[in-house]
């Protein structure tokens, strides 16, 4: 799922709640800070949202009235296939098929910068990783704190951070003291 679906469903929703205000179910005043998150179980839907537990206090309302009353006033969407409120008040939105499959559109389109992100822009790391041991055999296994390293590395400067690498070759200390 993409980012643009999540905006996409934070419209629908802040649509729904101007609707609630302006037939005074909701405070004019009243800011919506709720979240849409992926579910971790498709079960419950491709999305899911805490919005009525977040109003259900301005609306001096249950949670889960307010949920239906949230449901019923979202705008219609081609992408949205199934909409059901669950447990106390979540909402949970199961997107068509088609909709799935957009995020393979983004992928084509945004080619090697998909999955990037500038969310820790300007912030600095430094990831710190150690070479093979010089005093034995070398084997394939030495390579993996190089590729970890690397690895970990490539992740965090693709998420936005400024990673400073430092590469130790282990040539200190005493087992070099007893090999030389």
């Amino acid at each position: 799922m993409s980012q643009a679906q999540i905006d996409t469903l934070t419209s629908l929703f802040d649509s729904a709640i101007e609707v609630l205000k302006n037939d005074g179910e909701l405070p004019a005043d009243w800011q919506n800070n709720s979240q849409i998150t992926r579910t971790k179980d498709t079960s419950h839907g491709d999305f899911a949202s805490n919005i009525a537990l977040t109003a259900a206090k301005a609306a001096k309302a249950n949670p889960r009235q307010v949920a239906e009353k949230i449901v019923n006033a979202l705008p219609e969407n081609q992408d949205i296939r199934q909409i059901e409120i669950a447990g106390p008040g979540f909402i949970n939105v199961f997107l068509n098929t088609e909709a799935k499959f957009a995020v393979l559109d983004d992928i084509f389109n945004l080619q090697d910068s998909f999955g990037l992100s500038k969310q820790f822009e300007g912030q600095k790391i430094q990831v710190e990783f150690v070479s093979a041991n010089p005093t034995s055999s070398l084997h394939v296994g030495h390579g993996r704190g190089a590729a970890f390293g690397m690895s970990v590395s490539n992740l965090l400067e693709a998420i936005g951070y400024d990673v400073t690498r430092e590469y130790y070759v282990n040539d200190a200390g005493r087992q070099m003291d007893i090999l030389a």
